[in-house]
């Protein structure tokens, strides 16, 4: 069931039916700069989102110092020989909640982790270690968020539908599979939409269809992407724009 703790439930009222903006930089993005995430941040507050998703402790920490908004925290760490990326180890889960993060995103696939488990299994870990924190549950597909919800995440997204093996080629948003999520998941918990979400209609369909906010990212903080998908689209799709979105960094 969807938390009962007062301020879990202020905090994750205060998003519904609002733009979650995703703020992050990596220092090699062609954008880069020291404050670029809190720049990104301010604009989006300036704008009117209900809150902002960042990566990285240091950059949870200037934004939240700078912006009176909700921070959905992760951490991004790569390594070769998995595609899971997000907050993998409860060494990055404290660390963003000790940033200050109101709401930690990890990655609650069934994908193997660097470290030989299942990433969905550090949900139960993080909750029973940090039962303060909502924890947001980025999946990529119905049974992963089935799952996360069963285990007491707070909110599910299908962030990570088009990083995983089973989803690698997609490029566009499953609606009818999100719609499915909204309806049948939509008093157990918040269930947001994340992820090939490009177009102000796009979002407000995703809001038609049943999601509590939309997190929008590259479409918005990240031009030099944005860039490339006309480039990409005008040279007849020589090059896939979206190697460059999945890149390792």
């Amino acid at each position: 069931m969807k938390t009962n703790d007062p301020r879990k439930k202020a905090i994750l009222e205060s998003m519904k039916g609002g733009l979650i903006v995703s703020c992050q930089t990596q220092k090699d993005d062609p954008i880069y700069t020291d404050t670029m995430h809190i720049k990104m941040a301010q604009a989006a507050a300036w704008a009117g989102a209900v809150g902002i998703r960042a990566n990285s402790p240091d950059q949870i920490k200037d934004i939240k110092e700078h912006v009176d908004l909700p921070v959905i925290g992760l951490w991004k760490v790569w390594h070769d020989d998995t595609d899971v990326f997000i907050t993998p180890t409860m060494k990055e889960v404290k660390a963003i909640w000790e940033a200050g993060a109101e709401i930690i995103a990890l990655d609650c696939t069934k994908q193997r982790t660097h470290e030989g488990t299942i990433a969905w299994n550090l949900l139960d870990q993080a909750k029973k270690e940090i039962p303060e924190a909502i924890f947001f549950a980025d999946v990529s597909n119905y049974e992963e968020a089935l799952h996360a919800i069963e285990h007491g995440a707070d909110i599910v997204a299908p962030t990570l539908y088009g990083y995983t093996k089973e989803t690698a080629s997609i490029e566009e948003p499953n609606m009818r599979e999100f719609a499915r999520m909204c309806r049948d998941f939509k008093d157990e918990a918040y269930v947001m939409m994340e992820g090939h979400i490009y177009t102000p209609e796009d979002a407000m369909k995703c809001i038609f269809l049943g999601a509590h906010s939309v997190v929008v990212g590259s479409a918005i903080t990240r031009p030099h992407l944005t860039a490339k998908r006309f480039v990409d689209l005008l040279s007849g799709y020589q090059d896939n724009w979206r190697d460059a979105e999945k890149a390792k960094h």
